[in-house]
């Protein structure tokens, strides 16, 4: 089990290259350079991976909601599915405010997998990856969000970002308490 839950989770970090292409940091400038700004985080593919990011959040905690054992992760399952409900909500009406027409939410493959691996799972089984797929989620989330409030290109979806961060730090700092395996 422990090797199938380091697996997704090293999976997950992996595939999502993407992710880091969007949110990547600045690098260090050499001595003697003036610092530029960074470029600018474009819009489509931000609404794109939080779309997706929300949908994860949302599929994954329903299936905790009928699977999970520990009430703790039904009750942070619940939470999930309302908050991940509210900041799509949120992200869909400052993209239409910004002018774009998005798309209906994908799940990208990882996030997938992720899915299928939870299928399966029932009780503390469930529980443990779970919280471990929930916890690498919402790290990405997070450096998404983050990075588009600060750096992203049309000021209503910078705003919705900006939201979106303390919800997401929430979440992390629930997860804490949940511990790397849960039990009832």
């Amino acid at each position: 089990m422990k090797t199938f839950i380091l697996s997704s989770a090293a999976t997950l970090l992996v595939s999502t290259g993407a992710i880091a292409q969007i949110a990547a940091p600045m690098s260090s400038p050499a001595i003697g350079t003036r610092m530029t700004e960074p470029a600018p985080v474009m819009a489509a593919p931000y609404v794109a991976k939080a779309g997706a990011s929300d949908l994860y959040e949302i599929q994954s905690s329903q299936l905790a909601a009928k699977q999970a054992a520990d009430p703790k992760v039904k009750a942070f399952a619940k939470m999930m599915v309302l908050h991940h409900t509210m900041t799509t909500k949120q992200v869909t009406a400052a993209a239409r405010a910004s002018g774009l027409k998005p798309l209906p939410s994908m799940l990208e493959p990882m996030q997938a997998k992720m899915i299928a691996q939870l299928q399966p799972l029932t009780g503390a089984a469930f529980d443990t990856a779970y919280v471990t797929q929930q916890k690498t989620a919402h790290a990405m989330a997070l450096n998404l969000h983050q990075t588009y409030a600060a750096n992203g290109d049309k000021g209503p979806l910078k705003a919705a970002a900006s939201k979106a961060v303390p919800i997401v730090k929430q979440h992390i700092a629930k997860l804490e308490t949940m511990g790397p395996t849960v039990t009832s």
